[in-house]
């Protein structure tokens, strides 16, 4: 079964599972290196389009897959990102090809205009309600972090650079 409480975004490696405790990771700058497209969301026109079509060219980030696959188990691995589901086929084939462990992915709908937070915060509430305790979670927006906290969701920052120093600095609608 593919398709989540609200909509189509959400998409089960196997199956759906029975939800149990989880831990959540970000995509771009915590577990797949993005500096290679960052060049395009830099000075006024932000190419969005082209940054997130380019996401399967991504190296994997050593130390969180390395972290990654080293988890118990018992923990589900939820990996909620929001790149549009418009790239969920070359997201699965990126996961693939590095051999991610996951079980669950969860991405932004294409028209979803919503900021990374915000949407981030409302798929919190979705896993909550479909029944997921979520135990831990990786972020690289420092925006992010502060949402599972306030969520009570203890959250690790990964600095990945995208946020300062000539990286991306303003804040965005999507990520």
């Amino acid at each position: 079964m593919n398709g989540g409480p609200t909509s189509d975004n959400w998409w089960w490696r196997a199956g759906a599972i029975d939800p149990s405790t989880a831990i959540v990771f970000d995509m771009d700058g915590v577990i797949s290196d993005a500096s290679t497209r960052q060049h395009l969301l830099v000075g006024a026109e932000l190419d969005w389009d082209r940054f997130f079509e380019a996401c399967e060219h991504d190296e994997p980030i050593a130390e969180t897959t390395r972290l990654l696959h080293a988890l118990d188990e018992r923990f589900d691995i939820v990996l909620l990102t929001a790149r549009p589901l418009r790239v969920r086929p070359h997201t699965l084939t990126w996961l693939e090809r590095n051999d991610f462990r996951w079980d669950l992915l969860i991405m932004r709908e294409d028209d979803d205009e919503l900021s990374s937070r915000s949407f981030k915060r409302r798929e919190v509430q979705h896993l909550r309600d479909f029944g997921f305790e979520l135990h831990l979670a990786f972020e690289d927006d420092r925006r992010n972090v502060e949402m599972f906290h306030a969520e009570g969701v203890p959250c690790v920052y990964i600095h990945s650079g995208y946020y300062d120093g000539g990286g991306l600095t303003q804040p965005m609608g999507t990520k």
